[in-house]
């Protein structure tokens, strides 16, 4: 655990320091390999991005995702996490941890997770920020909806050989940066 503390405060701070704007561009690889994957995913559970994340809302500008349905998280009793429906510009409300969530409506699974990331590996295991909330989301649906697809989002100078990982551990299906997707 103590590795993995200084890795996040590694990571955040080279974020921060490194973090550059990304326009709908960065995405393509992501649209065309759903693409070719020929597969009608419907359903996007993103990020609303802060503290210097990758900002997937530029994703929202590509075409592709005009008639998806977009779901942000929101932490619930007892930390859990599930994802509402959002519209851009649809007002968002300021949840304990200062994250921006949509209005409640009606709980939806994603068909495709796209994960914030503090640093990544080879494996395509992530480093959060030590709450836990989407290896307990993955843990929990991943068992009953084995299709949800998982897509970390990182810039490159963000990879790291092998991170220090644990059972709670989840292995995401990609990881996409500004050079690509691994």
């Amino acid at each position: 655990m103590q590795q993995k503390n200084k890795l996040r405060k590694k990571y955040f701070n080279l974020r921060k320091k490194k973090y550059f704007k990304i326009n709908k561009n960065f995405f393509l690889p992501l649209v065309k390999m759903l693409k070719k994957k020929n597969k009608k995913f419907l359903k996007f559970g993103i990020y609303y991005p802060s503290n210097f994340e990758v900002d997937v809302l530029q994703m929202l500008e590509n075409s592709f995702f005009n008639k998806k349905i977009i779901l942000l998280p929101v932490v619930e009793h007892d930390n859990q996490m599930n994802f509402f429906s959002w519209k851009k510009n649809q007002v968002l409300f300021v949840n304990k941890f200062g994250m921006v969530e949509p209005e409640k409506t009606i709980t939806k699974i994603p068909d495709i997770l796209i994960v914030p990331i503090l640093a990544f590996d080879n494996n395509k295991f992530r480093l959060g920020y030590g709450k836990g909330f989407y290896d307990r989301y993955l843990n929990k649906y991943l068992k009953k909806f084995k299709n949800i697809l998982t897509v970390g989002v990182a810039f490159s100078f963000q990879k790291y050989n092998k991170l220090p990982t644990d059972k709670n551990d989840v292995k995401l299906n990609y990881i996409i940066t500004e050079k690509g997707i691994f």
